[in-house]
């Protein structure tokens, strides 16, 4: 079988490039410290930045929700399977990042698959941060749009693309955090620029949601922006330590959303189970001042450990902190020696990054000690000291 051959081959060539991916299985809670295969690791891999997935709290809310609602939600959101639960849950989203509504979606890669189709079409025009997530970029294909990639982070770029456009729409789309590189978007100027433009704005801020801003409000929260153009995406695996996602905005963005987003319409619902664990989910959020001021502390900690290593840190601010080490084969090479050393830190490749910037991207969390974080920088020293 020809075809079969040719997939193999494929498979061969990832290989060949140390490109491959294997899923590794994980038989315990999510946690900073994991077990795979009998060995308990010291993981820095988990968007779980608050330490919330692993909470008790969390477990019993689900459990009570579980005894409430039963397993399933039984239908998509627009035939029978939209609850009170997730009534609640989208009214506490809307009002806790301070829009007038929301939308909740089974994942961030839905919602954002979900919104750009929904709003745009062949003679329209997205302007788009080039590092963007994977679900921005392939949203935006899926509009049919005409896409313009800018240079990261280069509002002079936006502005000359902007400028340059005669689409009578336009859609600026950005991360608020970037998720392998850790930088936050120059929020404010992309801002200025889609009032300026008569442009949308969506920013995806999975990564700056239950983190940043007071509270854990946000990025939007933390700039202290605030537009009707905006449109909010949020994730609520990460931080919130549970599963899905929302999209929030105007009244009318989202009474839209529910009559055209396929994503949205054409799929079963989340179980009410978790809509109601999410409740309590944002209710420890909003009381967790403490371990953000805390989850500050082990990144400064982080960053001083692993001065003078030979590999580069970008200025990033956040629980994202990659360390660049360029080549395929080196990073991964990198990643067994930590593995060995007892400790779990992902090695990321093309395409997710960029070819020549592999990199270990090292997660921090509120749920790591101030000794865990040391004892990893003390790896990578000795790591960088015998290479």
């Amino acid at each position: 079988m020809p075809i079969y051959d040719s997939l193999k081959q494929s498979l061969a060539d990832l290989q060949s490039q140390s490109l491959l991916r294997q899923r590794r299985i994980v038989d315990s809670p999510c946690g900073p410290e994991i077990e795979i295969g009998g060995r308990r690791l010291l993981a820095f891999a988990s968007n779980d930045y608050l330490g919330l997935a692993g909470k008790p709290a969390l477990a019993t809310a689900a459990q009570k929700a579980a005894k409430r609602w039963g397993a399933g939600a039984g239908a998509s959101h627009l035939v029978s399977g939209h609850y009170s639960a997730h009534d609640a849950l989208e009214k506490r989203l809307a009002e806790f990042v301070g829009l007038p509504a929301a939308i909740s979606f089974s994942t961030g890669y839905m919602a954002n698959i979900a919104v750009m189709p929904a709003l745009l079409s062949r003679n329209d025009a997205i302007f788009a941060d080039r590092v963007n997530h994977a679900s921005l970029v392939d949203g935006a294909l899926l509009a049919r749009a005409e896409l313009h990639r800018y240079p990261h982070g280069d509002l002079k770029a936006l502005e000359g693309a902007l400028i340059a456009s005669g689409s009578r729409r336009k859609l600026i789309v950005s991360d608020t955090v970037f998720s392998m590189d850790g930088d936050v978007a120059p929020l404010a100027g992309l801002l200025e620029l889609a009032e300026r433009f008569d442009a949308w704005l969506l920013l995806d801020d999975a990564h700056g949601f239950g983190v940043l801003g007071p509270q854990g409000r946000g990025a939007l929260a933390e700039a202290g922006l605030q537009s009707e153009r905006i449109i909010y995406m949020g994730t609520l695996g990460k931080a919130a330590g549970v599963a899905g996602a929302f999209v929030a905005g105007s009244q009318d963005l989202v009474d839209w959303l529910v009559n055209t987003a396929r994503a949205y319409i054409f799929t079963t619902a989340a179980p009410p189970m978790l809509a109601e664990t999410l409740l309590a989910a944002v209710d420890l959020i909003e009381q967790a001042d403490t371990q953000r001021a805390y989850l500050q502390k082990l990144i400064a900690a982080f960053r001083h450990g692993m001065q003078g290593t030979r590999w580069t840190l970008p200025d990033s601010r956040t629980a994202i902190q990659p360390v660049i080490v360029g080549d395929n084969a080196e990073v991964l090479a990198l990643a067994r020696a930590l593995d060995d050393a007892g400790f779990w830190v992902p090695a990321i490749r093309p395409p997710t990054v960029p070819a020549g910037s592999a990199r270990l991207r090292v997660s921090l969390t509120a749920a790591h000690t101030l000794k865990q974080v040391q004892a990893l920088t003390a790896a990578l020293q000795t790591l960088s000291a015998a290479a």
